[in-house]
């Protein structure tokens, strides 16, 4: 009987024969399918996982600052090498963008370049690309590190062999050959039992195995869960199972008849009539939503007609939107972290909130604040709010515009919200008349416009209140509800901590701005050697200590300064200040430039080492430029310390960098300054800037130097003022670092408001001098400032021709004061004293002091000379 059976001649030899054909058809699609899934599966687990541990570094906190730091690689390196070992994978390398590692598992390739695609990485993006490398095929991810501010700083690349994932279809491979061996030695034992039944029987079927048959068949038909249609070549329905009767709704005489008259919509009555293929379309049938999947029954020659199943996807399909918006809240909540707060301007995060949730939370998103918010103060309870952001998916609606001041009545939702911190929803706005009261006619046109729902949130900062944030719907017919409710609470609480925080920035940073402002000179003081123009333009971010100053000195000169503070912030201000007051007392002592920054230097060293912190790193550094001119001899004496050097303009347009030994910066001590004498032709402007002018985080110091030169060439002529605004014209609004900027056009003192005599050492020689000063003065006009310039200057040439040394001069200037200078060869500096009743004599200096306005004492490299000032009539 087994044999009849397997040789094919019987019925039970051919169902053998197809069951031995398409066991093996199952075998080999099986191991086929089986290596192709497991090859993929391999592949997309060595992405996946290579993906996943290369973005968890990359984010990792502190991955972004080592990359900043000197040695990253010290920093770097262990975690990398753990991380790896952690995960699986082969590598972990985290490398600069221009590719240069700063780990690797074999520390002998730390250095090198990373071998493989890394441009898409460095603009922002994730590479993913199969490679083979030393230790086999292998896929690897490449992803950027970003810093706060968004900015690619780094490189993370992992990577794992294909080899270490999967591999599982070779132990597989044999329990799929004995399944095979065993279905079919199944099969063999089936058909010979099969055989032997069929030769006890007949070989037709009787009455009783039909009707059995059929009995199962009906069954089996209308006890599944998916509704059967059969309907025949000329669209006559022929069958139709219970579950089908149910789902379309039929009428019982349903079958024998047209698919088209069975009350059905056009669309699925359509499809059942047309008989073409059908796959998992949706359609919906009164109440219900159904997938529908037709074949047609006569591919393999059997009657004409189709055959189509229905399955109720209704439930399945709710409970998939509810999890497709659950995954939207989730994604929003995501964004709402990365997205707000990514400045500290407070009206900024405010924006950044609305334009967040349209449209896919709200319609149109306002937010309020109050006023002291968006100046950095706390906020006052019971004054107006200010619009401080709007978002919509239209420009046009009637809510209150950007910057209006609004001012809630006490039943309206906003005030509600803002007196008890809760957030207030209104699902139909038509019907909350506290939200009518607010403006009448304003709201009669919001519910013209279609806006019909509104959640109102307060944003709270702990125990401060800050304003609100409003969601207005209009497109969705559905109202608010409190599930939205609760998502607008979860994104207003997090922008209302990066609103408070940018308060606090604009708080701190207007308190630093002011301290800056008050350090800074306010005007200049009245001279006549210099025209003087000046700007001080603030950096984009932070404070920082750039400085500059006009010192009116004696014998009609001038001091110009101009120093620059290393680094931002409050420290930095102010030891601009201190630099700026000690500048002030220096120059009253009228030292040269050059021992001017000797002593600068001094103080800045006192600075580092009185606030160096306990890791030794110095907290002070400066630059700075002192010139003095004399409008007398023309003559300007320049010293820097580590400061760009200064720009001359000569009167026919010419401009040139005079060579001024740069010097080392104030504070490293150590090294002596060096001073250049320039003389200056009048006319000609002396230009003195910050290296914020001229610097650039895009372009080297010299490419600035020469934007400079070609400003200042445009401005040949051009008075002070007119040359600054030419000047900051090429710089952007808001430059990266402080910028002070000083242009100063050179006057001249004529001969003919300057009278000098030389003197004998000669006690009677003070009597011609006198009598000369006087004639001098009637010719100036000054005849009645005769008597008090005698008696100053008998004291002051007495005292030099008693005390000090020849050659003995005497000198006129008549500024904008009357200045008389007496010099000598002696370096020794008389002192004011007040003398007792009893002395008869110390009394001459402080006649000298009463007489003029100011007097002192400045030495020269020959000696000294002492002056007095006297205003002019």
């Amino acid at each position: 009987m087994l044999r009849s059976a397997v040789t094919g001649r019987s019925v039970a030899g051919q169902v053998f024969l197809l069951q031995v054909v398409i066991v093996l058809l199952l075998v080999v699609s099986a191991v086929v399918a089986q290596v192709l899934q497991v090859r993929h599966d391999s592949d997309q687990e060595a992405r996946n996982r290579s993906l996943a541990v290369a973005q968890s570094f990359a984010n990792a906190p502190g991955t972004a600052a080592a990359l900043r730091a000197p040695d990253p690689t010290a920093v770097l390196q262990p975690r990398a090498e753990a991380t790896r070992k952690a995960t699986g994978v082969d590598f972990v390398v985290v490398m600069s963008t221009d590719g240069t590692r700063y780990t690797h598992p074999n520390t002998g390739r730390i250095g090198q370049q990373f071998v493989g695609t890394i441009a898409p990485a460095v603009a922002g993006g994730t590479v993913v690309e199969e490679v083979n490398g030393t230790i086999g095929p292998l896929t690897q991810v490449v992803v950027p590190v970003k810093d706060h501010a968004g900015k690619v700083v780094g490189l993370v690349a992992a990577g794992i062999t294909t080899a270490h994932v999967g591999g599982t279809a070779d132990q597989q491979l044999p329990l799929l050959l004995a399944a095979a061996a065993a279905a079919m030695a199944l099969a063999t034992a089936g058909t010979a039992l099969v055989s032997r039944r069929l030769l006890r029987q007949t070989h037709g079927l009787g009455p009783s195995e039909m009707t059995r048959m059929y009995e199962h068949h009906d069954a089996v038909l209308h006890s599944v869960r998916e509704g059967v249609l059969i309907v025949g070549g000329g669209g006559r329905l022929l069958l139709a199972n219970d579950e089908a009767q149910r789902l379309l709704d039929l009428p019982e005489d349903a079958e024998q008849r047209h698919v088209l008259e069975l009350g059905l919509d056009e669309e699925t009555a359509g499809l059942l009539a047309s008989g073409r293929v059908a796959t998992d379309e949706v359609h919906l049938v009164k109440d219900r939503l159904l997938a529908i999947n037709q074949r047609p029954t006569d591919l393999r020659g059997g009657p004409p007609g189709s055959v189509t199943t229905l399955r109720d996807s209704t439930e399945l399909r709710a409970l998939s939107g509810r999890a497709e918006v659950a995954r939207e809240r989730l994604n929003m909540l995501y964004d709402a972290g990365v997205g707000i707060g990514t400045s500290l301007d407070v009206a900024r995060t405010a924006e950044e909130l609305a334009e967040l949730a349209v449209p896919r939370f709200a319609d149109f998103v306002t937010v309020d604040l109050f006023d002291a918010v968006l100046k950095g103060e706390e906020p006052k309870p019971g004054t107006a709010l200010r619009r401080a952001a709007f978002s919509g998916i239209r420009k046009d609606a009637p809510l209150y515009p950007l910057g209006e001041r609004i001012r809630f009545v006490s039943t309206s939702p906003q005030a509600r919200s803002l007196t008890t911190g809760q957030a207030v929803v209104e699902p139909v706005l038509r019907e909350a008349p506290g939200w009518h009261a607010q403006d009448l006619r304003r709201t009669g046109q919001i519910m013209a416009y279609g806006i019909h729902s509104l959640i109102t949130v307060p944003l709270r900062a702990g125990s401060l209140v800050l304003g609100l944030a409003n969601f207005w719907r209009s497109e969705k017919p559905q109202p608010f509800d409190a599930e939205e409710l609760a998502l607008a609470e979860e994104l207003v609480a997090r922008a209302a901590v990066s609103i408070d925080n940018a308060r606090r920035y604009t708080r701190e940073h207007s308190m630093a701005v002011a301290l800056q402002r008050s350090l800074l000179p306010r005007s200049l003081p009245d001279q006549g050697a210099l025209e003087i123009a000046y700007r001080y333009l603030p950096a984009q971010s932070g404070v920082g200590g750039d400085w500059f100053d006009v010192l009116p000195l004696s014998g009609a000169r001038v001091a110009l300064v101009v120093g620059d503070v290393v680094g931002h912030g409050l420290h930095a201000a102010a030891t601009m200040g201190r630099l700026r007051t000690a500048v002030h007392n220096f120059s009253a002592l009228d030292l040269p430039p050059d021992e001017l920054l000797g002593l600068l230097d001094e103080l800045v060293g006192r600075i580092d080492q009185d606030e160096t912190p306990a890791d030794g790193a110095a907290v002070t550094g400066a630059t700075c430029l002192y010139a003095v001119y004399d409008p007398v001899s023309r003559r300007c004496t320049i010293a820097r310390a580590g400061h760009p050097p200064p720009v001359l303009v000569c009167p026919d347009g010419e401009v040139e960098f005079p060579e001024v030994p740069a010097g080392p910066p104030l504070g490293l001590g150590g090294l002596p300054f060096e001073t250049v004498d320039l003389e200056l032709p009048e006319g000609s402007s002396l230009v003195l800037y910050t290296d914020g002018l001229v610097e650039d985080r895009d372009r080297d110091i010299d490419v600035g130097l020469e934007l400079l030169r070609d400003a200042l060439r445009r401005t040949p002529g051009a008075s002070p003022e007119e040359t600054c605004r030419t000047v900051l014209d090429r710089l952007p609004a808001r430059p990266s670092d402080d910028v002070a900027l000083i242009v100063a056009r050179t006057r001249v003192l004529g001969a003919d408001r300057v009278a000098e005599w030389q003197v004998p050492s000669d006690p009677a020689a003070v009597a011609e001098v006198r009598a000369s000063v006087v004639r001098q003065l009637d010719g100036w006009g000054l005849a009645e400032l005769s008597f008090a310039t005698e008696l100053i200057l008998s004291e002051l040439v007495t005292n030099a021709i008693r005390y000090g040394r020849g050659p003995i001069g005497v000198r006129l200037l008549r500024e904008r004061t009357l200045i008389c200078e007496v010099s000598d060869g002696s370096t020794t500096s008389p002192h004011l004293r007040y003398a007792a009743s009893t002395d008869e004599g110390g009394r001459g200096l402080f006649l000298v002091a009463q007489l003029a306005d100011r007097w002192g004492t400045r030495y020269t490299p020959n000696g000294k000379i002492i002056w007095a000032e006297q205003p002019l009539p």
